[in-house]
């Protein structure tokens, strides 16, 4: 039976600009014919990413830099430049049954999602393969030098975040993973637009009699109450770690854990909104996830004391308890929440939580019982 650990979150961000369009504004959707500020997934999904990579002590990157990267690692062992470029080059060139694509630069045409420790790896591969590289360097056409078997093996290779969230490479259809979790965009949940603001910076060293700024330009930020939800494929994940339990709880509890702490780093130093939550909502369903984002598609307007956390966590709620009757609370496993003010009584969001900690403890025990759980 397939299980989804889904997790919603409403989230006050004041002035800030968490995720820039191509113009430097804040990205925005329409929705419930009202403009609101929007988050994407890529941008919360990165960070969430690092921080579950930080906690596992497995680090990836998903770069195009890997022939560059391996130059380096072998010359800094004394291997000359022009050689150690040309084995750069092959690692791509010799990985699957075509090869990866590389551009003047010496990078990969397309990215790599691949373990760090995968460019002492193919450094190694590199040097047990010396006298072939070295007798084909300077060739017009050298063909592939290097075991494409061995390449593809190590560019196979996973870490937990990637079996979390996946890896597509067309040109190593092997190394292809289905990602087990998917990042919603995150939206206001009333009607905001995105503001200006003007701003200048003084020149220390002017003189008494100058006056005028040393620099002025304008920017744009946007505040407002966030919408957030992500969902995990439980069997997924436990198809991509080899069926480990203890394995999948850590990697779920560290991504629940990052979901609700994790804050996208743009403009952080001139905003710094480094805000939680005011609302968390874990659920266990059987079969398909269910996000609660309709709850918002009727923009939450102001209460009166001016507000919108207040009235976001009210229309959650009040949509969770109307989704909860209309499915009959079946194919529900657990759901339960916690909120900042423990005085409300949320009926819709299940079994209330003192904390973001015993929450995810709760929701990952039904998510991934462990053996003894079983018995």
């Amino acid at each position: 039976m397939t299980l989804y650990l889904d997790l919603s979150a409403l989230q006050s961000v004041p002035a800030a600009n968490l995720n820039r369009d191509d113009l430097g504004s804040p990205k925005q959707v329409r929705y419930g014919n009202a403009p609101r500020i929007r988050v994407s997934s890529q941008s919360w999904k990165r960070v969430i990413r690092l921080g579950i990579e930080q906690d596992l002590g497995e680090k990836a990157a998903r770069t195009r830099l890997v022939p560059a990267k391996v130059q380096r690692a072998l010359e800094n062992t004394g291997w000359p430049t022009e050689l150690a470029a040309f084995a750069g080059a092959q690692v791509a060139a010799s990985a699957g049954k075509k090869g990866i694509g590389t551009e003047a630069a010496g990078h990969t045409s397309v990215l790599l999602f691949l373990p760090e420790a995968a460019i002492d790896e193919l450094a190694a591969v590199c040097s047990e393969h010396r006298p072939a590289l070295e007798a084909a360097q300077g060739k017009k056409k050298p063909g592939q030098v290097l075991p494409p078997d061995k390449i593809e093996g190590i560019l196979k290779r996973r870490t937990a975040s990637i079996s979390l969230l996946g890896r597509m490479l067309a040109e190593l259809p092997d190394a292809n993973v289905d990602g087990a979790a998917q990042v919603a965009h995150a939206f206001t949940t009333h009607a905001a637009e995105p503001q200006r603001d003007y701003f200048t910076a003084v020149d220390d060293w002017l003189g008494e009699a100058e006056t005028g700024s040393g620099h002025l330009d304008t920017a744009e930020f946007s505040a407002g109450v966030f919408y957030r939800y992500a969902t995990v494929n439980v069997a997924d994940l436990l198809k991509n770690l080899d069926g480990d339990i203890k394995a999948a709880r850590t990697v779920l509890s560290s991504f629940a854990e990052h979901f609700l702490l994790s804050l996208p780093q743009a403009k952080k130093n001139s905003t710094a909104p480094h805000t939680v939550p005011d609302l968390a909502y874990l659920a266990v369903r059987e079969h398909r996830p269910l996000s609660l984002a309709a709850a918002f598609e009727t923009p939450v307007t102001a209460d009166q004391h001016g507000g919108f956390s207040h009235p976001s966590r009210q229309a959650l709620d009040a949509y969770a308890d109307n989704l909860n009757r209309l499915t009959g609370n079946h194919h529900r496993r657990f759901h339960g929440h916690t909120t900042i003010n423990p005085t409300e009584n949320h009926t819709g969001l299940g079994t209330a939580h003192d904390s973001f900690n015993q929450l995810i403890d709760a929701a990952i025990d039904a998510a991934v019982p462990t053996a003894q759980d079983q018995q």
